[in-house]
């Protein structure tokens, strides 16, 4: 599962954001300021960090620069809605993203996907005899090249991201017209799964990577 560290001075936000975001399937720490994030940060890898750059004990903006010191970790910053040199600010020193407050968690959680899967563009991911090159956009099934349209590609791309997570029918929708930008509808899902499966599985009849959980969505083991 991938995990994400909140640096947040509001118990309010901290305690609702952390209650949704492991509802989508992530691991949630936080801190409430610069000093014990920073101890937390220090001991422990991190998928991705949420700054708060307005810290009650300190600068948002210094925290950043001290953990680049020790850690490549993306970063998305949170912002109040008018402070726009602050967002100018926070990407050129490095930020990866920025959301501003009043958020909406849903946009939240896709621009934290968006960025993971940034930070991940040139790694290789492997799951049983299935290997997918982000970086060349291709995948191989025990050494061979498997021929995926671009939005079949999207969509195990989806899956390989989020090994081992429940992905709901819905967020495969709203991720897909998020990416690609396509018009898929549930019927058109059921079918590019089915051909993905054709591609990759041994037995698609009885698939063991890409593997229905009944009633929710899918998950890839």
């Amino acid at each position: 599962m991938q995990s994400i560290f909140i640096v947040e001075d509001d118990e309010s936000i901290v305690k609702s954001l952390s209650a949704f975001l492991s509802s989508e399937g992530f691991l949630v720490e936080s801190a409430t300021g610069s000093a014990s994030a920073l101890v937390s940060l220090r001991n422990k890898n991190y998928d991705l960090i949420i700054l708060d750059l307005h810290l009650s004990d300190g600068d948002g903006f210094s925290l950043f620069k001290e953990i680049r010191t020790f850690s490549d970790t993306p970063v998305i910053f949170l912002t109040a809605s008018s402070d726009e040199g602050s967002i100018v600010k926070g990407l050129e020193i490095g930020g990866d993203d920025y959301i501003s407050k009043p958020f909406r968690p849903r946009e939240l959680v896709a621009r934290i996907r968006r960025v993971i899967r940034g930070r991940n563009a040139g790694a290789s991911i492997q799951f049983g005899n299935i290997v997918v090159d982000s970086e060349k956009g291709i995948v191989t099934k025990n050494g061979e090249e498997v021929q995926l349209s671009a939005l079949e590609y999207r969509i195990l791309m989806l899956f390989a991201t989020n090994r081992g997570i429940l992905l709901t029918r819905e967020r495969l929708l709203e991720e897909i017209w998020d990416i690609a930008g396509d018009f898929v509808n549930d019927n058109t899902l059921t079918v590019y799964i089915k051909r993905i499966r054709e591609k990759i599985e041994d037995n698609p009849a009885e698939p063991t990577i890409i593997k229905t959980v009944r009633g929710m969505g899918y998950r890839l083991d």
